[in-house]
């Protein structure tokens, strides 16, 4: 008797998903804005994006909505969009949310414990490794934050993932002050490869404590002058 594989086909490959043209254009905005191509202040004009763009003012007036939504463009009455400006307090709390997101997503990679996720974060940091000898240069700034951005991807957490894309621009607006204060790539490569060994071992409080002194660090080199400002900032690791 002849068994009928096609009912018990195990699906391998995830459906394709359309994307929409407003979706498309959002995607290349904040990856213009996220590399400096929009600096911050500098105004956004319809005419001029949409002839860039070659498209219709309607998907573009859709996505740079999207994009006020999230809090990368802010409007002026009467004057227009303007790529956000942040001052220190905006810097500030950008690592508070940024540090609540990425502890959040790092419990739950700890709690999994998913092989396939591990393997990637090793990925990620061998691939800032490539760049360890330019330790400020814009690749290993870029590979440093695919690691994080590949750490919340492991969370498998939707909202996770959009609020910490938003901040992860954020972020890349202000590597431009961390430029220059890395001695060493080995240092910066270490601070990852520390927290890959706590979450393959399964030590959450490790990690946690980790990922605050890591946010902290980033902090202090984005804001040398403001150092004092990390302790009121990052919330302080679970106690032992």
């Amino acid at each position: 008797m002849r068994t009928d594989t096609t009912a018990a086909r195990r699906r391998v490959l995830a459906p394709l998903v359309q994307e929409s043209t407003p979706a498309i254009i959002a995607r290349q905005l904040r990856a213009a804005i996220a590399d400096g191509e929009f600096p911050p202040g500098s105004q956004l004009t319809e005419s001029g994006l949409a002839a860039d763009l070659g498209v219709s003012r309607g998907p573009l007036r859709e996505a740079m909505q999207r994009l006020t939504q999230e809090g990368l463009l802010v409007s002026h009455r009467n004057r227009g969009l303007f790529v956000i400006s942040m001052d220190d307090d905006d810097i500030n709390d950008m690592y508070v949310a940024r540090t609540a997101i990425e502890r959040a997503a790092l419990a739950q990679v700890v709690a999994g414990h998913d092989e396939e996720d591990l393997a990637v974060l090793r990925a990620a940091i061998d691939h800032m490794q490539q760049f360890a000898d330019d330790p400020n240069g814009r690749e290993i700034a870029d590979a440093d934050m695919g690691f994080h951005a590949q750490l919340v991807e492991c969370a498998r957490s939707p909202r996770l993932s959009r609020m910490h894309e938003t901040i992860l621009i954020e972020t890349r607006m202000c590597l431009g002050a961390m430029r220059g204060t890395y001695a060493s790539a080995q240092a910066r490569i270490d601070e990852h490869t520390d927290l890959l060994r706590a979450i393959e071992a399964g030590d959450a409080e490790s990690a946690d404590r980790l990922m605050i002194a890591h946010m902290r660090d980033g902090l202090a080199r984005i804001m040398p002058q403001e150092s004092t400002v990390t302790a009121r900032t990052v919330p302080p690791a679970h106690p032992r």
